[in-house]
């Protein structure tokens, strides 16, 4: 099996959410290519499983629309921990387009226990890297804060927590998260590890380099700002970037921005060019262009 690329937070990251676990017919989509295939070093840094939903009554947890203890899932817990044997880390997504997880966090202090307290024992028993919290919906600064201090309390330092905003909350514009992220890497920077900024769906493009560009200048570290694109044009309703354009563009973007952040995918299992047959090559060919091959 080829090495493992650096797993340094402070080098350039390939990151690929992994939310489509079987196929339209049934087939389970496997991770193991991402290390099996690759042809010099591991090229993916960290795997994001989406997605966590919070529902009610507290401790109803599903992974999309199955509890996380449910059959089918049993390959994926099982390839996951080979992932992380070799040096990938492993975080889960919490939320994302489904409303209602973090409205369920938001509450008075009993409430948030009620809701957090489930989410901690399963985190812990499926054995995650870190969590990635994709608010898509209205929270409190203070909200949000409360539940980043209570996972590093809970699981320490080493645990990763990193945000998906949409890459205009990063710009002083609109977004979907309610909180400014400007008050809150103020707040709790030191421990959010980077942002996963979604440059699609009409929020941003990674076609060039001015949005990327704009956030620099505006003062967010570059090592935070990993540059999030869709894989297939059929993920997302813009911000498809073809992979030998992206590598391109990658190249120029850690030549401008000194420690760039990385580049983020969604999601695995179509990724361009090898589609389904082939999803992995995606990850090869940025992770390439990532490390200046």
């Amino acid at each position: 099996m080829p090495p493992i690329a650096s797993q340094d937070t402070s080098t350039p990251r390939v990151v690929i959410y992994h939310q489509t676990h079987y196929t339209r017919d049934g087939q389970y989509i496997s991770v193991l290519p991402l290390l099996t295939e690759a042809t010099d070093v591991v090229n993916v840094s960290h795997l994001i499983l989406a997605a966590i939903h919070l529902n009610s009554p507290p401790g109803n947890i599903h992974l999309n629309e199955r509890p996380p203890a449910d059959d089918l899932f049993i390959p994926l817990w099982e390839e996951l921990r080979i992932l992380q044997d070799v040096g990938v880390k492993v975080l889960g997504m919490l939320g994302g387009a489904a409303k209602g997880s973090y409205q369920r966090l938001d509450g008075t202090d009993a409430e948030f226990e009620e809701f957090y307290l489930p989410l901690r024992d399963m985190l812990k028993e499926r054995g995650f890297d870190g969590l990635d919290l994709d608010v898509e919906e209205d929270m409190s600064l203070l909200g949000v804060i409360r539940l980043i201090d209570r996972l590093k309390a809970d699981f320490g330092e080493e645990f990763l927590i990193t945000l998906a905003p949409v890459a205009t909350a990063l710009q002083g514009g609109r977004h979907l998260s309610g909180f400014d992220y400007e008050a809150l890497e103020v707040m709790r920077g030191h421990q959010i590890a980077w942002y996963n900024v979604q440059f699609y769906n009409n929020w941003g493009s990674l076609t060039g380099f001015d949005g990327y560009g704009e956030m620099i200048n505006l003062g967010w570290e570059a090592e935070k700002v990993v540059a999030g694109v869709l894989t297939n044009p059929g993920n997302g309703t813009q911000g498809w970037v073809e992979v030998e354009e992206l590598a391109r563009t990658v190249t120029m973007l850690k030549v401008l921005f000194p420690g760039f952040g990385g580049v983020m995918g969604w999601e695995y299992f179509n990724s361009t060019p090898g589609g389904e047959e082939r999803p992995w090559e995606w990850a090869e060919a940025v992770g390439r262009a990532v490390r200046g091959g």
